[in-house]
């Protein structure tokens, strides 16, 4: 009788909602953050929503991004994670191909909240 106890909380857990709330990013500016991807060319590597030209492949399309539970396939798709992912994936990821960013933390906040936009 006490396993049914135990197992009762991991069946109602594994019956839950698993959608993933919106993701914001307090005091950044989505509008700001395309065009600093724009601007440092985001779009070499990747197809963007909103950026026309270029259209890059050797990274993955961002379209749908804010609907992912991953960030390269392999961490949390958080506001934190994200923002230090976006400035130096390097050392989160060494094998990725993703160069270190020159942005500030106030601009790779604002490709975070562009990225949080962009849905399927």
């Amino acid at each position: 009788m006490k396993w049914i106890a135990l197992l009762l909380p991991i069946l109602l857990c594994a019956c839950s909602d698993k959608t993933n709330p919106p993701r914001t990013i307090a005091g950044a500016d989505a509008d700001a953050g395309l065009e600093v991807m724009q601007r440092v060319g985001c779009g070499a590597c990747h197809v963007i929503p909103g950026v026309d030209w270029p259209q890059g492949v050797s990274g993955p399309s961002l379209k749908g991004f804010a609907d992912s539970p991953m960030i390269a396939g392999r961490f949390p798709n958080r506001p934190a994670v994200l923002v230090d992912f976006i400035t130096d994936a390097p050392s989160m990821a060494p094998d990725t191909g993703m160069p270190v960013m020159p942005l500030t933390q106030d601009e790779a906040r604002n490709v975070a909240a562009y990225l949080y936009t962009l849905h399927e």
